[in-house]
């Protein structure tokens, strides 16, 4: 039976990332294969002959994080002799914690690996020698996986097994306003990976020519397999009526009434212009912002936070009260799913993406979509979504009025959206990834 290891970087976040959406779906896709499938972490390990309270170790997000001045002092003191490969060892999930918390955040494995703070080792080793040979940081597992898949950008390796790097997109250096990479060592890092990896793999035609034209791969090194958009039918077979009762309760929105914004706050996804273009295009329908501020947001938010009161003020008290612009930090994700359901549309100008996974998820539940003729989107939408220049603010108020007062357009935008999402549906899916890995293995 096949081995695939799948790193669990991104799998520890509270509240989920694309990338860890991706590498879940990836675990999930593994399993459906009848591949082995382990995943590597770097918790904080328990005793060693305590089972239990390894488990208990695993699951607890309490452990004492180390302030600034520790993690400064460990990289000055920290010697590159202590870069040994590293032994993850098993960790055995049996039941004994209750984690059901955890249910929709974890990946599936057949086993879970741990290596404490192997990531964090990777990453202080790049950061201190620039290396494009990361040798030392190689991960040793009980059993040596066939393929190492990792999900994300990771100075790292597995002695002995065929080693898949996933570059979701190259933003840092084709969009670096946008980010806080230090990019001269993020460049670095992507030219280390090209040349140590046994494959890359990447998630959109747009992105493939990016690594083959700016990290100079050769096409031959490089698939893209597109992604997988997954939402458990429990969610989406939602009916209306239960959909209009969740938006109304959790947060007083009418059904149909909003239009809608989810992922992170961020220069890249457009937000600044987004607000911009709503206040501009004078629809009575509210703008529902769904996601966390992330970096160099406040820019982003500006309007929200000044411009937009005073605006608010000026319409009159009872407008003002109807909160045309509201942010919601964090919605569950069953909450997430019906506010997306509840929409009258889903507004995802971003400037660039190497996939764009809430565009399909919104045309999956059948709700309509603006997005943006940049970057990978217009690739991953096809004829679906009513594309608008994303730099151009009036175009995009120019859609959410149209969206706004077409109903047909509407209704037509939710049919070819729910027909598009099929294309990136789970069995898909599998089929590239059955490809990709049955090449390198062969």
């Amino acid at each position: 039976m096949t081995h695939v290891m799948i790193d669990g970087f991104n799998l520890g976040l509270e509240k989920g990332t694309g990338v860890a959406t991706y590498a879940r779906n990836l675990s999930y896709c593994t399993r459906n294969l009848n591949y082995k499938t382990s995943v590597l972490y770097d918790a904080k390990r328990g005793p060693e002959k305590i089972p239990l309270l390894q488990e208990v170790f695993f699951f607890d997000p309490n452990t004492e994080e180390a302030s600034k001045w520790k993690l400064a002092g460990r990289f000055l003191t920290e010697s590159l002799s202590s870069f040994r490969p590293t032994m993850a060892k098993p960790i055995e999930i049996e039941g004994n914690v209750i984690s059901t918390h955890y249910k929709s955040r974890m990946p599936y494995f057949d086993e879970i690996v741990n290596s404490p703070d192997v990531f964090g080792k990777a990453h202080r080793h790049f950061w201190k020698t620039l290396s494009i040979h990361p040798a030392r940081l190689a991960v040793k597992t009980p059993s040596t996986p066939d393929i190492a898949h990792w999900t994300y950008p990771l100075p790292m390796y597995t002695p002995g097994a065929k080693n898949i790097y996933t570059l979701h997109d190259l933003v840092p250096l084709r969009l670096p306003f946008t980010t806080l990479d230090k990019k001269a060592a993020y460049y670095k890092l992507c030219k280390m990976i090209a040349k140590k990896a046994d494959h890359i793999v990447t998630v959109s035609e747009t992105s493939r020519k990016d690594i083959i034209n700016l990290l100079g791969v050769s096409e031959e090194k490089v698939t893209n397999t597109y992604q997988a958009v997954d939402i458990p039918e429990k969610y989406a077979s939602k009916s209306a009526d239960v959909v209009r009762r969740e938006v109304k309760g959790s947060f007083n929105l009418d059904y149909k009434e909003y239009f809608m914004f989810f992922g992170a706050i961020e220069p890249k996804k457009n937000v600044g212009r987004l607000v911009e273009a709503y206040l501009t295009s004078n629809v009575d329908a509210p703008l529902v912002l769904v996601g966390k501020l992330a970096w160099k947001s406040a820019q982003e938010m500006k309007l929200i936070n000044d411009e937009a009161t005073s605006y608010l003020e000026q319409v009159g008290t009872d407008f003002y009260r109807r909160k045309r612009i509201i942010h919601i930090d964090h919605a569950p994700f069953p909450i997430l799913v019906s506010l997306i359901m509840g929409a009258k549309a889903v507004c995802f100008p971003s400037l660039y993406e190497g996939f764009g996974l809430p565009v399909l998820e919104a045309m999956k539940l059948g709700t309509p979509v603006l997005t943006s003729n940049a970057g990978s989107l217009p690739e991953v939408a096809g004829e679906a979504a009513l594309m608008v220049d994303p730099y151009e603010t009036q175009q995009i108020a120019e859609g959410i009025r149209e969206l706004n007062g077409n109903a047909d357009l509407r209704n037509k935008l939710s049919d070819l959206g729910r027909k598009q999402a099929d294309l990136f549906s789970m069995k898909a899916y599998e089929k590239r990834m059955e490809n990709l890995y049955r090449g390198l293995q062969a």
